[in-house]
């Protein structure tokens, strides 16, 4: 694009501007709920259909050891989307506050992705599950995004709902909106549409689905067609899902914009206890400090300038999506921002070898872990410690800390010192859950059998 010399500064930069716009990448981050690591084709499923993510995956790069900075889906939607570990600005447990608290939710002085991409001309929005607080402030409205269109609640039913409360209800802007059919498809037409909507404009789209979460519910259709399967439920909610991606990435083709747009998938935590998921050889699951809690199904598409079918097994986290995003808009990092995620794009255009990160860390009140090479510390307050090398053994089976003092006492120190640069939870996930959860993460440090897995199945446990 020529520009004439004898135009004025304020018109050249808005020429200038426009022709920006046109090579910008597109940016979308798709995070799924309480996905199995192993329920996704490129991941090794069997039994659950998956083709269209499988396209997304073989089009990118599959990380093999990835992970998210939280075992529960709002303290990791909180770190995702501000880059930094959500202890920082003490949003650590489930949920956004409780009876003593209130409503908390994001901290006030916390910076979204969407508020940078937003102020850098992008369009930006927020498609389903937000689970990061209810109260005006922290509206996806208020914290960056032109759009919301989805749910502030942590879940909600798959079918409409007669009366729900402002939390549950699907809402455009604060607008309810009724629908009729199945809310997958529904948040997926919308994704569809604003890409429609803005294909001649950059864009930044959270696309964030409550599927696979529970409640297990599903289309007729999806129910009939796999009426069959072992995890009927869970597979009838996948195909859906994966539906729906596949409407968004061939719209993306059709308007011939998929090259220069850059995709993230991912899930917000392991897969529950309670949706049928399977994590495969991890040990544990949503909720505990091992890697069944965190590692993750990841997925970085951007064919214009990443090599397809790639592997990637690097240490990598969440907290990276927000770094890597501005560097591929060519976004400077405002001074006062901190991040504690790394820009993949050297590593993903093979600029740079290793590992973008060399240790990563985890808390959830009583419950903490601590990655440092391959070594892994996972630690209960008030029971003790307990270590593993996951280069050979990562089912977390073999406790070494008794043997390697050395290495138990490097990566202790290294778990302190970081708590000690984090601040106090602002709220806690209530005793009953914590109870249950400090059980769940004993045994399993035990290598015993878990007695029980909610609160309800404690009562009756105990009641015997």
């Amino acid at each position: 694009m020529i520009v004439s010399s004898c135009i004025n500064d304020k018109t050249k930069d808005t020429a200038l501007n426009l022709e920006k716009n046109i090579t910008l990448p597109n940016i979308i981050v798709i995070i799924v709920d309480d996905a199995g690591y192993v329920d996704f084709g490129f991941m090794g499923s069997k039994d659950l259909d998956t083709p269209e993510i499988d396209k997304l995956a073989a089009d990118g790069v599959i990380f093999t050891d990835a992970h998210v900075s939280a075992t529960v889906c709002a303290p990791s939607r909180a770190g995702l989307l501000t880059g930094k570990y959500q202890q920082r600005f003490g949003f650590e447990a489930n949920g956004t506050g409780d009876e003593h608290s209130g409503d908390i939710g994001l901290s006030d002085n916390v910076v979204t992705l969407a508020e940078v991409f937003k102020k850098n001309n992008y369009k930006t929005i927020a498609i389903g599950k937000w689970h990061l607080g209810a109260t005006a402030t922290d509206h996806p409205n208020k914290r960056g995004f032109d759009e919301f269109y989805g749910f502030l609640a942590g879940g909600r039913s798959y079918f409409p709902m007669t009366n729900p409360s402002t939390e549950h209800m699907l809402q455009q802007n604060g607008k309810q909106v009724t629908f009729d059919g199945y809310l997958t498809d529904v948040l997926g037409d919308r994704s569809v549409n604003f890409i429609e909507e803005n294909k001649d404009h950059p864009f930044f789209m959270y696309l964030a689905y409550n599927a696979v979460h529970t409640p297990m519910e599903a289309k007729q259709a999806d129910l009939e067609k796999y009426k069959d399967h072992s995890r009927q439920d869970l597979a009838a909610m996948t195909w859906s899902l994966d539906e729906n991606i596949g409407k968004l990435r061939n719209k993306l083709k059709e308007l011939e914009i998929l090259d220069n747009t850059l995709i993230y998938f991912i899930s917000d935590n392991g897969g529950a206890h309670n949706n049928s998921s399977e994590n495969g050889i991890l040990k544990g699951w949503k909720g505990n400090e091992f890697e069944g809690g965190h590692r993750v199904p990841f997925v970085v598409s951007w064919p214009a300038k990443i090599q397809s079918n790639q592997k990637f097994e690097g240490l990598t986290s969440s907290l990276d999506i927000f770094t890597t995003s501005l560097a591929a808009a060519d976004i400077k990092k405002e001074d006062h921002l901190i991040l504690d995620g790394v820009n993949l794009l050297p590593y993903l255009l093979q600029e740079k070898s290793g590992s973008p990160h060399a240790e990563l860390y985890w808390r959830k009140l009583d419950e903490s872990a601590a990655r440092l090479g391959d070594y892994k510390l996972v630690k209960l307050k008030g029971y003790g410690s307990t270590m593993y090398n996951l280069s050979n053994d990562l089912g977390e089976l073999n406790d070494l800390s008794a043997k390697d003092t050395v290495a138990l006492n490097q990566i202790s120190t290294k778990l302190s010192t970081w708590e000690s640069k984090m601040i106090t939870p602002l709220w806690r996930e209530g005793k009953p859950w914590e109870d249950v959860t400090y059980h769940i993460q004993k045994r399993l440090m035990e290598n015993k059998p878990v007695l029980y897995k909610d609160p309800a199945e404690e009562k009756e446990y105990l009641s015997h």
